[in-house]
């Protein structure tokens, strides 16, 4: 018949993943040899570790449901498997796997056993169920869904047995990059130079140094677009360098002000000029210069567009978006007499 992976971890065929992990988590527990001195608890922790390694992984577990455990590791019927009623063909499996690895592992390299039995010399409470290692908490282990990743201590006290920590990311390093609106106009390269820690070939000691980061500045590239340098940051023994992420921001420009793909120019002309027609020399972004005219009362908030003098679009570098025009009345600070009943005779 061979070994019955379900029985071993407690459960019924067509278990779902979930259950999988829950079971591994309770028999794993129940019988690690660290916390488990009785006879057999060694082999019997290592059978529940090729259960769930077996059970964990799709395409094993598939051969496993049809063919058994016989035909799993290449001893059953072969054949082409044509509609599914043939053997598993060529396929063969060997549980080679540490234990105590798939341990670690499962639990994210930490110890479970200093979060849920203290750490006094190791060991559990002489009242402790060893059956259930969650019963001093008034529930069992299937109730809790999964340990969190955050485990006071490491697995290195556990038996002598090594473990695999598993190494975090350190969160990203976040740059502002100042470009102005010429730079975002016809691309450019930044040249950023940072400060991190590298390790030393012995790999436990580390050293400072400076390294120039290339920044290629695309057209028309909008402010809060991100350019990330992966696992650019400080590296130590225990860590994975955190990725290095620059965000573009705007530099205050002293004639332009800038609407995504469009530019504004603030045109202020005087109230003769907005009631009598008015001629504005615009300053385009390249160093040149457009005249607008107009015959045009210049209504409060008026603008007025002249295409194509903007910045590039992003996803069409090849287009631009618009020079917006927008007008400012000059009022006098003061007018004579004359003028006034000159202008009262005049306007409505």
């Amino acid at each position: 018949m061979g070994k019955d992976y379900y029985d071993i971890l407690g459960i019924k065929k067509g278990a779902s993943e979930d259950d999988i992990k829950k079971a591994y988590r309770k028999q794993a527990l129940r019988f690690h040899p660290d916390k488990n001195k009785s006879a057999g608890a060694e082999e019997k922790f290592k059978e529940i570790a090729e259960a769930y390694d077996v059970l964990s992984d799709p395409q094993k577990k598939d051969i496993y449901d049809r063919f058994g455990e016989e035909g799993l590791k290449g001893g059953g019927p072969s054949g082409s498997g044509g509609g599914g009623g043939g053997g598993p063909g060529n396929y063969s499996y060997t549980f080679q796997g540490d234990p105590h690895a798939i341990f670690a592992e499962f639990f994210g390299g930490r110890n479970p056993f200093d979060q849920f039995f203290g750490a006094r010399n190791g060991g559990m409470d002489e009242d402790m169920d060893t059956n259930d290692p969650f019963a001093r908490f008034g529930m069992g282990a299937s109730g809790m869904g999964g340990f969190p990743r955050s485990f006071s201590s490491g697995m290195g006290g556990m038996g002598g047995h090594s473990s695999v920590v598993k190494k975090q990311q350190d969160p990203p390093v976040v740059h502002d990059l100042q470009v102005t609106l010429e730079e975002v106009l016809s691309g450019c390269t930044k040249k950023m130079k940072i400060s991190r820690k590298r390790l030393n070939p012995d790999g436990r000691t580390v050293r400072a140094e400076d390294k120039i980061l290339e920044v290629q500045i695309k057209k028309g590239w909008k402010e809060g677009t991100k350019i990330t340098f992966p696992k650019e940051g400080d590296e130590t023994p225990t860590n994975i360098p955190a990725d290095v992420v620059f965000v573009l921001k705007d530099k205050p420009h002293p004639v332009f002000k800038r609407e995504g793909s469009d530019i504004v120019y603030t045109a202020k002309i005087s109230l003769r000029d907005a009631l009598c027609g008015s001629t504005v020399n615009a300053p385009t972004l390249d160093s040149r210069t457009v005249t607008l005219s107009t015959t045009d009362i210049v209504q409060p908030g008026m603008k007025r567009r002249v295409s194509g003098e903007g910045l590039p679009y992003p996803k069409r570098p090849g287009r631009r978006g618009d020079l917006i025009l927008d007008y400012e009345v000059k009022f006098p600070e003061r007018l004579s007499q004359s003028a006034r009943d000159t202008i009262a005779q005049v306007l409505p």
